[in-house]
């Protein structure tokens, strides 16, 4: 993903626009849940839009347009994350996205484990589409005065023995992945919207095995 200066007047029209699409999720209705349903069992994952409204509205937005179907858990790092929704999986290609949309890490959700954030570049307001899921907790990806974190914006409420296996698979270089790649496909094959329900724990903490020297989700 190439970061590309924006001018002051379209980075507030895309603001503006994704606070209009947020405002249809706001705190006093009871929280959205979307069904992940992969190539090797499903998930669900509640959105929190009280927390991350521009951030739930953008990801949302892509369900809606049927934007994940068919596309690749690409990233598997055990103790850290799983990553994907954003390669076709057909072609390994990225996929066109929408414009990046703000940082909203400093929401006060912390990257623990089984929660869902935003995936992004080394650029902090970089975020499109892609999203992961923490595998440990990971305070790495949190924010700290000195810098910007990773905006988390959900948690896996049923299904974490899913992502648990996902994070057996056997990973190494693939296509244009160098590393870190299911060495059999993941494949994502459609999300959607479902009825929110009693709000399930959140999956239990591990302790993670030592940290990776690989500090983002991309």
């Amino acid at each position: 993903m190439t970061l590309k200066y924006r001018a002051p007047l379209a980075a507030a029209t895309l603001l503006c626009a994704l606070t209009l699409l947020a405002a249809a999720a706001r705190a006093d209705e009871p929280p959205t849940q979307v069904r992940v349903v992969t190539s090797m069992g499903e998930f669900v994952i509640e959105v929190r839009a009280d927390r991350a409204p521009l951030t739930v509205a953008n990801f949302l937005r892509y369900v809606k347009e049927g934007f994940y179907s068919n596309t690749l858990i690409h990233r598997v790092v055990p103790n850290f994350v799983i990553q994907g929704g954003g390669h076709d999986a057909a072609t390994m290609a990225l996929k066109k996205t929408h414009e990046d949309i703000p940082n909203e890490s400093g929401n006060g959700l912390q990257n623990k484990r089984g929660t869902v954030g935003l995936a992004r570049t080394p650029s902090p307001h970089s975020g499109n589409a892609e999203f992961y899921v923490n595998l440990a907790d990971n305070p790495d990806l949190d924010p700290v005065p000195t810098r910007w974190g990773y905006a988390v914006f959900g948690r896996v409420v049923s299904g974490m023995e899913v992502i648990d296996k996902m994070a057996e698979a056997p990973t190494g270089a693939v296509g244009p992945f160098k590393q870190d790649a299911p060495l059999k496909p993941i494949v994502i094959e459609s999300v959607s919207i479902v009825a929110a329900s009693t709000p399930a724990p959140a999956a239990a903490p591990v302790n993670p095995a030592e940290p990776q020297k690989i500090l983002s989700p991309k």
